[in-house]
Parts: structure tokens; C-alpha cells; sequence
């Protein structure tokens, strides 16, 4: 099982970063004004997309429902059941793409209501409606990615996210060399967005994961329509961090460049989220799904006991670095062309308070499969729903009084009060099974992580005020090298990890 999380976490390591350079030159080439709030917001919609078909989320219905017709019914049964999903998706996102075209104007409204009665309104409805097109792409990549993870066969689906990121990256630079006008280049680069889903979706129908769909078909009978009711409330909860930052988006809508603060802030936060929940919901699901259907509650105990472990693990020092280290960061990659260090000292106060929702957002993806593996989506959904009222409320009183850092500050309250339901519901209907193993090494981790941000922050004065220099990028560099080796080397101190055991461990599984 950390075999496959590896190969996920790698794979969406990588886009992420790219997803880094890409952001890094879209603030060069749109600055944070108008042109930037309105394609950002538009942007909005795509990355909902992704959250809603991709990166896990539909795993919660696809994956356990074509295990159980394989192991009752066979490989053709299972086959010709993922034929009629993959038909039935991509025919209704095609249909629903035409419909969001012709409201387009009311959704923007209802996304970023300050744009209303201002040129940015128009701007953003047309990078939105050239930003469609990947929305009828996203449906069948999304069912063709299930069906590899529900075989264990995840390093293709790991990777081919990072054609997203390629394509719109060598836009960018097309751009950026010949000096485009700032709205002609966010109209070309919406454009490009629908271009690079059609590479994903090509690259995917090359591979043999096609042939595990067929014969194509649409189908709303009482098979899909029961799947279908099972598989939107688990997207739609899967992809709570995307909802809460729509939330706050609305919210910010009426401040200035507060979008495009809380966008580039956002992006921070979706690496470490990335890393570990992508992957949790990728290889958790199917690995509970066959426990639970086995009803061993030993190998239900073991993976959900890892999950905890790397949850922790991974999300902790990743929360500290963020905030001791926000400031530096964001100067170093943000601060260049257009973005000013105004729009840097901004962006990393939100994302000081965007970090300690983390946690909060990973153990959210680490609690749900244990439901998703029982066919319960609407306890994650209900969760999710109580997190984002709450984020609401607290982002539309702090955000009046502190700007974005208020309204990224209400996120960070949704998450927790998320996963602390979902923490709730399943300790009352059937316990989380966490081994003595566990319960031995979580304090451990959590001391190595305080250890660890305490020996950032004593170190923060190094780091040279030039958002650019030389210096200031090695600095910066030794210091999370040294946070991360410092990090791992008191896990192994205090027993919460093995080095050498892991290693031999994942010799032999492979």
C-alpha cells in the first residue's frame, strides 16, 4: 500500500511543481488586477472540475462498485458496466457544457458577485465559456484513471496530470516572449485549457485502459441510476478543499486582487493536500474496499492505522514550514513581473491561516475512505456541507474586518470542523481500528514536527530580504533541506520511523 502511495505521491509531486512554474507565470504575465481576478475566477471552475472527476474523488463510487461486479459477476460483467459509466458520464458532461455555456453570465455572478457591474464580469464569462471544453474531457479521463487504480495499476494515472500543467506552461511562454496584451493572453490561455484535458484523454485511450470499458454505451437505467446516487455525493465531498476556496473567492470578490491573493496562497497549500490526499483517496479506497468486503479487520486496521500515520507525518511539517517560512516563499516564487511585494506580504499572511487548515484537509482524506469502502457518500457529503457553512460564516465576519487573511483564516476553520465530524460519525457507527503501532508512533511524529518548526523559525533571520537574489534562493533552499533532514532524523530517533526497515520493506514489495 506505501509502495502505491509513492508512486501517486511522485507523480503528484511533480505536477504540482509544474503547477508551481505555471502559476508563477501566470502572476508574471497577468499581474493581480482585473485581467487576473477575472481569469482566476474562471479558473475557479476548472479546478472544481478537477476536484469533482479527478484526483481521487471519483474513486468513491467507480472503485468499489466495479470490484463487486467483477468478483460477483466476472470480468465481462465488469466491463461492460464501466462501458455504459464512461458513456454515460461523457454524454452528460457534454450536455452539461453546453447548459453552463448559456448561463455562464449567472455563475460568475454567483461565484465572484463583486464582479457585477464591472468590465471583470464580462472578462471572466469569457475565459470561463473558452475554459468548457475541458469539461466534456474531464468526465471520460476521470472513469479511464478508476478503472487502472481499481487494478492496482496507478503510476499511469499518477503521471498523466502533468500534460495539464505542460501545455498551459508552454502557452504561457509563448506568451510571456511576445509580450501579448494582458487580455488577449488570459483569452489564448483559457483556450488552451480545454487543448490540454484532449491530451490527457488521448494519452489515456492509447493505453489498455480503454479496452476496460466496452462496449460504449449510455445507459440511465436502475444500475446507473443507483451508481450515480452513490457517486455525486462522494465527488462532491471529495472535493471540499476546492468548494471552501470557491467560498472564500465569493467572498473576497469584493476587494480587490483579495481573488488572486488567496488563489496564489491556495496553490501553496495544494502540494503538501496533493501529496498526501490524492493519494490517500487513490489507494486507500480500493485497499479498505477488499478488507471490508473480506471483513478483516486486521488489514482494515493496517491500512487505516498507515493512512493515520502519514497523514500526520507528511501534513505537520508541511503545516509549520508554511507558516514560519511563508513569507520568504512566496516572495521567491511569486514576486516578479506584475506582483509587487505588496501583493507578496498579502499573499502570505492568507497563507500563514490557509496552513492550519491543513491538517484539518488531510485528515479529512484519510477519515473518508473508511465510508466511501462501506458505500456510505453521504456522511462525507453532510461533513463537508457543515465545514463549508461554517467557513462561510466565519470568512464573511473575519474577512469584513481582516481581508483575506480573515476569510483564509474561516477555510482553515471549515476544514477542521470537517474532518471532526467525520472523526465523530465514524467513531459512533463503526470506530476507526488504529493499531498499538500507531498509538505508539503519532506522538513521536507530532514531537519530531514541533522540533522541526522550532528550528525554522529560529532560523527565519537568514533568509535576505531581495525577492530575487541568489542568496536568498540557496538560503532558503539549505533551510527546508535542513528542516527535512533534521525532521527524519528524529523520527528515527524517537522510533517513530525506521529507515532502513521502510526501505527493505519496499524492496520487497516491488
Amino acid at each position: 500500500m506505501i509502495r502505491s502511495f509513492l508512486t501517486v505521491s511522485t507523480g503528484t509531486l511533480a505536477s504540482r511543481l509544474l503547477g508551481f512554474a505555471r502559476d508563477s507565470m501566470i502572476a508574471a504575465l497577468l499581474g493581480t488586477g482585473a485581467v487576473a481576478d477575472a481569469f482566476l475566477a474562471a479558473f475557479q471552475l476548472v479546478n472544481v472540475v478537477r476536484r469533482l472527476l479527478s484526483e481521487g474523488a471519483l474513486n468513491a463510487a467507480l472503485i468499489p462498485a466495479w470490484l463487486r461486479v467483477r468478483e460477483g459477476d466476472g470480468e465481462k460483467a465488469a466491463s461492460a458496466f464501466a462501458g455504459r459509466v464512461l458513456g454515460t458520464v461523457s454524454a452528460a458532461l457534454i450536455a452539461t457544457s453546453i447548459g453552463i455555456a448559456l448561463v455562464m453570465p449567472l455563475i460568475i455572478t454567483v461565484i465572484a458577485p463583486g464582479f457585477l457591474g464591472s468590465a471583470t464580469l464580462d472578462l471572466a464569462v469569457a475565459n470561463a465559456r473558452l475554459m468548457l471544453p475541458y469539461l466534456a474531457f474531464a468526465g471520460p479521463v476521470t472513469v479511464l484513471m478508476g478503472l487502472l487504480n481499481a487494478q492496482g495499476r496507478f503510476a499511469l494515472t499518477a503521471f498523466s496530470p502533468l500534460l495539464f500543467n505542460i501545455a498551459l506552461i508552454a502557452a504561457i511562454a509563448t506568451l510571456l516572449v511576445g509580450h501579448a496584451d494582458a487580455r488577449l493572453a488570459a483569452w489564448l490561455l483559457a483556450a488552451t485549457v480545454g487543448i490540454a484535458g484532449l491530451l490527457q484523454l488521448l494519452m489515456l485511450l492509447s493505453q489498455r485502459s480503454a479496452r476496460l470499458a466496452t462496449p460504449l454505451r449510455v445507459s440511465f437505467d436502475k444500475e446507473m441510476r443507483g451508481f450515480f446516487a452513490k457517486a455525486i455525493p462522494g465527488m462532491i465531498a471529495s472535493s471540499g478543499p476546492q468548494w471552501l476556496m470557491v467560498a472564500g473567492a465569493i467572498i473576497a470578490s469584493a476587494t480587490p486582487s483579495a481573488v488572486s491573493w488567496l488563489y496564489f496562497a491556495n496553490r501553496l497549500i495544494e502540494l503538501p493536500l496533493g501529496i498526501v490526499g490524492v493519494a490517500m483517496g487513490t489507494v486507500l479506497v480500493p485497499e479498505l474496499t477488499r478488507a471490508v468486503a473480506s471483513s478483516d479487520r486486521e488489514a482494515v486496521a493496517h491500512a487505516e492505522s498507515r493512512a493515520l500515520e502519514l497523514a500526520a507525518g507528511l501534513a505537520l511539517p508541511a503545516t509549520l514550514g508554511l507558516i514560519v517560512l511563508a513569507e520568504p516563499i512566496v516572495r521567491l516564487l511569486f514576486e516578479h513581473g506584475a506582483f509587487g511585494a505588496e501583493d507578496s506580504m498579502a499573499t502570505a499572511h492568507a497563507l500563514m491561516w490557509l496552513a492550519l487548515g491543513l491538517p484539518g484537509h488531510v485528515l479529512i482524506k484519510a477519515l473518508s475512505p473508511a465510508f466511501y469502502a462501506r458505500s456510505d457518500t453521504m456522511t462525507p457529503l453532510t461533513a463537508t456541507a457543515k465545514g463549508f457553512a461554517v467557513a462561510v460564516v466565519l470568512a464573511v465576519l473575519l474577512g469584513h474586518f481582516f481581508g483575506a487573511s480573515g476569510i483564509a483564516a474561516g477555510i482553515a476553520a471549515g476544514a477542521w470542523s470537517s474532518a471532526l465530524s467525520l472523526l465523530r460519525k465514524g467513531a459512533a457507527e463503526f470506530g476507526f481500528s488504529v493499531d498499538a503501532a500507531a498509538r505508539n508512533r503519532l506522538p513521536r511524529i507530532v514531537l519530531a514536527a514541533a522540533a522541526m518548526g522550532a528550528l525554522l523559525w529560529l532560523t527565519t533571520g537568514l533568509v535576505p530580504s531581495e525577492a530575487h537574489s541568489l542568496v536568498c534562493f540557496i538560503v532558503l533552499g539549505l533551510q527546508i533541506g535542513a528542516g527535512i533532514a533534521v525532521y527524519g532524523l528524529l523520527l528515527q530517533i524517537l522510533g517513530a520511523a525506521s529507515w532502513r526497515e521502510a526501505v527493505t520493506a519496499l524492496k520487497r514489495s516491488s
